[in-house]
Order: C-alpha cells, then structure tokens, then sequence
C-alpha cells in the first residue's frame, strides 16, 4: 500500500514542482500556503492556496479577503493516490492552521480542456462559468494585474476562454449560504480522471500537471 504524506513545505520545494509538473510552470507570486506532498516518502509535489488577485471576489459571499483563498495550484508528478484524497486532506490542513477562512474558490480552465473533475469527485459546489478580457503581452494571454496596470498601444486583446468555479465550504454557515448556488457539474473534458496511476494528466484549473 502507497504511504501517503501531506507536510506543509518551503516556497522553493512548492515553486520547483509548479516549474516541473504544472502546466502554466509559473509560481503564484501572492502570499501562498504551500502543502508538499509524498509518497513512500519520495516528493511528489505541492498544494497551493493563496490571496485571489481580484481583491473583490469576497464580497459576493459577505466575505473579507482574508476569508477566503483560493486553491492556485496542484502541481504533481506521477503518483497512485487519487487528486481529490490530496486535496481533502490539505484542505483541513489549511483549515486548522488558517481558522478565519471560511471559503475556497477554484477554477477549471477550459481552454487546458478541463473542466472540474477532481472538484467534482470532492463535492465541490460548481457555481457557473466565467469570462475576462485578456491581452497578448510578451509572448503569452494575460489578464493578471502586472497586465492590466501596462498602458500599452495596440495590444492584441481577446475574450479569453471560459473558466468553471467552483466553491468549497470550511463551515456549515458557509455552506448553506452558498449550496442554493450549486449548478449541474458540466461534462468532464479530456485527460480529466481523479486517480492517475499510470497517468499525470490531472484536471482543474488549479490542478493540472504536464507528462513527464
């Protein structure tokens, strides 16, 4: 039986599987909870929850932003313990060490061809779809604050593709607050499966991991 092991982990372990094992290779520069993860005892990647980058995305729940953190990353590399055990673990792990949050906000990128399914299997509340501006700056689409705040000419801009949040509870209040929200899961897209043993396609905006 594979020894699971959730530990909370340095920026530089977190930021080294982000750069080998997720797709966007690009580390969260808010301030992070970083959750190393190992199996019989080898590193086989982290969990990272930080500050949204839209200082308002609380207030549709009555929320400060230091209420809620959104999942930014699950960068792992091979492994045999299912996504969404991962992540139920390091959520109470975020719980107890972070008691005034009170919600988690994920999203599943559609255009990565996913759309929830480690979510799903965990219970999250799927509450809709979302769509923002982006801008084509140095080689990549960008919508992050860095980009907006640039006063550029002539930049490429583009409706980028849609995003499905999703929303997990850390109280019961929270939940009945928000489980009236709950839409019909969409369809899972490709490569998106809960347990990958002989796989490292994972699903979630958060979450997905590139082959070795």
């Amino acid at each position: 039986m594979t020894e699971l092991k959730l530990d909370w982990c340095s920026h530089e372990a977190a930021k080294y599987a982000v750069e080998h094992w997720h797709y966007s290779r690009t580390m969260p520069k808010s301030r992070n909870n970083n959750i190393g993860v190992w199996e019989d005892g080898q590193f086989i990647g982290a969990v990272i929850f930080g500050y949204s980058i839209s200082p308002q995305i609380g207030k549709a729940f009555g929320l400060e932003q230091t209420q809620l953190t959104e999942l930014k990353r699950v960068a792992l590399r091979g492994h045999i313990t299912p996504v969404s055990r991962i992540i139920s673990i390091s959520l109470m792990m975020l719980k107890k060490k972070n008691p005034g949050l009170r919600l988690v906000v994920s999203f599943a990128d559609s255009e990565q061809g996913h759309n929830g399914g480690i979510y799903q299997a965990g219970n999250w509340i799927y509450i809709g779809s979302s769509q923002v501006e982006q801008r084509f700056i140095g080689g990549k689409w960008r919508n992050d604050v860095p980009a907006n705040r640039m006063k550029l000419a002539n930049v490429i801009k583009r409706l980028a593709p849609p995003k499905y949040k999703y929303l997990y509870p850390l109280d019961d209040e929270m939940r009945k607050q928000i489980e009236p929200l709950r839409k019909p899961y969409p369809k899972r897209g490709r490569g998106e499966i809960d347990n990958a043993p002989q796989s490292n396609e994972e699903t979630g905006g958060a979450s997905p991991t590139r082959p070795l």
